[in-house]
């Protein structure tokens, strides 16, 4: 069971690709404009992202609960890539990049 502590919050689950389109990358933060941020900036060069160049945002879900959230990035991470896609056409029918909406 879920617990809930008391408060106000934004996080978000979030699907990044690579300029191909050919990987795809979830996860969870609770400010996407730093985390598109850090992804673009290669921090840490072993990472998945860098290894990858996965930086540009094709999905993203608000949540008010952090365990919510987590819960959300767990089910979407068991998917398959076409459900994957499919979710994420189900509002970006054109697989856009959207880090503008978080410049």
């Amino acid at each position: 069971m879920l617990e809930f502590q008391e408060g106000y919050h934004t996080y978000y689950v979030y699907i990044l690709t690579n300029k191909a389109k050919t990987v795809l990358y979830i996860g969870v933060t609770n400010n996407l404009k730093i985390r598109l941020q850090q992804h673009s900036e290669n921090l840490n060069p072993t990472s998945f992202t860098s290894k990858y160049n996965v930086h540009f945002l094709l999905y993203y879900e608000k949540f008010t609960w952090i365990q919510l959230a987590i819960a959300r990035e767990k089910e979407l991470k068991g998917w398959t890539r076409n459900k994957k896609i499919a979710l994420i056409k189900s509002l970006n029918p054109h697989l856009s990049f959207i880090n503008y909406m978080f410049e």
